[in-house]
């Protein structure tokens, strides 16, 4: 397995007729700027999906040729990992990439072992979760798997070196499996992992934001594990090349300032950004929304924070251990937040210490009459035809809005609610639902994201006990 895993970073083709990078000339001879990015990991899409598809990186391109006089244009180039994006960059091909923590490392481990004019490093962040729920775990819905335990001797599909496999491994080495002797790790990119989980040629399937979501959605899996319990940050960010950045600041400058663009039109358009985004990947936008929304599974915010710089420290010798990277990476060298900084501004030191999503669920429940009061209850329900969502106070007011909604005849085309244990938010109707009589009225009804988590729940609360989501909504 250890020499799959360096072959999953190592050794992805470099796709024949790509321009080279760096100053080369574009359509009417403006200088080209290329873009690494992976338009269906979906909190990447301040650097990637939704900059480009609103134009941001190119208007602030144009800003920036008319002051020096000159053309610049932009070759956007789309993956389904981070691993050939490091590949394109350590052959200079591409400029400035977007991918998970995980790859990161592997990015920036290979580069400095490449040498000082291959380095590279990374700049910003677009889109984290601080407990790991932009990871999960989903099985086939007939699946007769409880937890991961259950994996042993079984196969999982994993992109191997992703920040879904690395959670896979660490969950599982919790669960008592060794991830080598006792599971077969089978390296596939998402697409394929997808339609191997569906024809049973693997037990589970491990990954990053928005596949376990997307499954869910779709009713094609349920989701085994959480990667929220894990309760270590996941995140990822920008990286570009060193050499370039030194050479090409004010086009770095431009790129991060259309990335905090696109943030901004994110938190203000939390609705019409992932309608975007859908339209442009092809994903459901409900599972869109579920990540990018407000209140959302991923936070967006481009600066590099304290935990997740140190959740990234510790990720090294992990990595290292499981034969991902080769070479130690140097950090200190690596992580370079001088240049969104800059971008942001005086307020840089205040956003950086923040860990608060900007994009909270607010307003009024008007069903429970009253206001929406934090982001451990906080929920939202899409009506069919409404261009938003309205706001629920929590879990039980959500099952009651429901059941009004339906009482009016509407179409309800999704509902979103935090984990009662992880935080982590996810469908209401594909959660597994708690019915606790010992708890106040209003609290009464619980969600939990997997079977287990509710499992743990009724065994330490008597009388507490499962009942499906249907049976929540008519009794709450």
């Amino acid at each position: 397995m250890n020499r799959t895993l360096a072959a999953g970073a190592a050794l992805i083709p470099l796709l024949a007729g790509c321009t080279v990078a760096g100053n080369a000339s574009g359509e009417g001879g403006a200088d080209q700027i290329v873009v690494g990015y992976q338009s269906k990991t979906i909190n990447t899409v301040t650097a990637g999906t939704l900059l480009r598809a609103q134009g941001f990186f190119e208007k602030r391109l144009k800003e920036l040729g008319g002051s020096e006089g000159k053309k610049y244009s932009v070759a956007w180039r789309d993956y389904d990992t981070g691993a050939p994006i490091t590949a394109q960059m350590l052959a200079g091909k591409i400029d400035i990439g977007s991918m998970g923590d995980y790859p990161l490392l592997i990015n920036g481990s290979r580069s400095q072992a490449q040498g000082s004019d291959a380095e590279t490093e990374w700049v910003s962040v677009t889109g984290y979760n601080l407990r790991g729920s932009l990871n999960g775990v989903v099985v086939s819905n007939d699946s007769k798997t409880r937890t991961l335990r259950d994996l042993k001797g079984k196969t999982v599909s994993a992109s191997v070196g992703s920040a879904g496999h690395g959670t896979f491994v660490q969950a599982a080495r919790k669960y008592g499996l060794d991830p080598v002797k006792d599971v077969k790790v089978e390296n596939q990119q998402p697409t394929v992992g997808t339609s191997a989980l569906q024809a049973g040629n693997v037990a589970a399937l491990a990954q990053f934001v928005a596949w376990p979501g997307l499954l869910v959605n779709k009713g094609q899996a349920r989701l085994l594990y959480d990667g929220g319990d894990l309760n270590v940050p996941t995140f990822h960010g920008v990286v570009v090349r060193k050499r370039y950045a030194k050479e090409n600041e004010k086009i770095l400058q431009a790129f991060l300032r259309a990335q905090i663009d696109a943030t901004d039109y994110l938190h203000a358009h939390p609705v019409e950004a992932a309608e975007s985004v859908a339209s442009t990947t092809g994903l459901p936008v409900e599972t869109v929304y579920l990540y990018n929304g407000a209140g959302g599974v991923a936070t967006f915010d481009p600066t590099i924070k304290k935990p997740l710089r140190d959740a990234f420290v510790q990720d090294v010798p992990f990595l290292k251990s499981i034969g991902v990277i080769q070479a130690p990476l140097k950090v200190d060298p690596f992580v370079n937040d001088a240049y969104i900084r800059k971008a942001v501004g005086p307020s840089y030191d205040g956003a950086a210490a923040s860990t608060a999503n900007p994009a909270a669920i607010t307003g009024r429940d008007e069903v429970c009459k009253k206001e929406v009061s934090g982001p451990a209850t906080a929920g939202e329900v899409w009506v069919q035809g409404e261009p938003t969502t309205r706001p629920v106070a929590d879990p039980v007011c959500l099952l009651r809005n429901v059941h009004a909604l339906k009482g009016e005849g509407k179409q309800i085309r999704a509902a979103y609610i935090p984990d009662t244990a992880t935080g982590t938010r996810w469908f209401a109707d594909k959660d597994v639902w708690v019915d606790d009589p010992s708890a106040d009225a209003a609290k009464r009804f619980k969600p939990f994201a997997t079977r287990e988590g509710a499992e743990k729940y009724v065994t330490a609360h008597s009388g507490a006990k499962i009942v499906t989501y249907d049976e929540a909504v008519r009794r709450a």
